[in-house]
């Protein structure tokens, strides 16, 4: 219980760090969110005083009050659950468009770490077990793509698979002519089809890390006395791979596996560009470019969020896989 204590005391500190950054980079940065609707507004007219003051009311974002005032306002509204008005999809709530871009980064970008994950890892334990086999030689090949310029490869896939051969869609998240959105077969199969090429081109640059880490985790492992004891007790080699060598070798890589999933809200800013994707990197890139506090702070807070989460899980869960780490901490 001390420990578990520790450890949310820990992260609610870092939570309420995260909160402030959160709030101050975005006004850190030049021009700021009411300006960009005044423009907008007042190319259909002018626009007054009393307008401009309402813009602000409405966007949360009083820039004319004090900067702890307006820290003071953004906490109370962060308690009530009310992350604003988004300037760039203006009148939609942070929370509506959140809503609506995270489910398609979720499904991509989260499935496609998965993948990658439990298949480097695999590979990662056939290749440390079998040192000098094919697959262990394969490892500098799978490094080679994970050197590559992600948005290279990315470019290089939908040249090749998109336009020359024409196996998939070259953008989008499905198709908006045929299918029509909603909880059917039609609808969840062109979203599949749609999301293959982006989710391999993750795989194929993500995959050899895994796999690199992993098999380098088993090569140590399985130079230690405990693995030579249960060789000599005639254990099967399947058990002592699996039981003794990858159940402590796989240790590091649940916590990079952990910050993985912590940063899958984010979503993957190159592919959702390259690809037109609609998921919340393309979001954030919009709100960067149009100066939206609210919607920045609301993408920023999600993904602060899922990372912090995800830390907390995998801290509570190295303490069971690995007990030893509760007697350290």
């Amino acid at each position: 219980m001390t420990f578990v204590l520790r450890k949310l005391g820990f992260y609610a500190v870092a939570l309420w760090a995260a909160l402030t950054l959160n709030f101050l980079i975005p006004r850190l940065m030049p021009g700021n969110p009411v300006d960009q609707l005044v423009s907008k507004l007042a190319q259909k007219g002018q626009v007054t005083p009393a307008t401009r003051e309402a813009i602000e009311l409405l966007l949360g974002a009083n820039t004319s009050a004090p900067l702890w005032e307006q820290y003071v306002d953004y906490l109370r509204q962060l308690a009530q659950g009310d992350l604003g008005v988004s300037v760039t999809y203006f009148p939609a709530p942070v929370t509506q468009v959140i809503g609506q871009t995270l489910p398609w980064t979720i499904g991509l970008i989260g499935i496609s770490t998965v993948i990658s994950f439990v298949l480097g890892v695999g590979l990662g334990t056939l290749a440390g077990w079998k040192r000098g086999s094919w697959l262990d030689n394969l490892v500098p090949v799978t490094t080679m793509f994970q050197s590559v310029p992600y948005f290279w490869l990315a470019l290089i896939l939908l040249y090749l698979l998109g336009s020359v051969w024409m196996v998939f869609p070259l953008n989008g998240g499905y198709d908006v002519y045929t299918t029509q959105i909603g909880w059917n077969l039609p609808f969840v199969g062109s979203v599949i089809y749609y999301g293959t090429l982006p989710a391999i081109t993750i795989v194929i640059s993500s995959v050899g890390g895994w796999m690199v880490g992993m098999r380098n985790m088993m090569v140590s492992t399985l130079s230690e006395d405990y693995i030579l004891t249960a060789e000599a007790k005639g254990i099967a080699p399947g058990r002592i791979m699996r039981t003794y060598a990858a159940r402590n070798a796989i240790l590091p890589s649940v916590s990079g596996f952990a910050i993985s999933l912590g940063f899958v809200v984010a979503g993957s800013l190159v592919t959702e560009a390259v690809f037109s994707y609609p998921g919340v990197g393309s979001a954030l890139l919009s709100a960067v470019n149009s100066n939206d506090y609210a919607l920045m702070q609301g993408i920023f807070l999600v993904i602060t969020i899922s990372v912090l989460g995800a830390n907390l899980l995998v801290d509570l869960l190295y303490s069971v896989i690995d007990p030893r780490t509760r007697a350290r901490s």
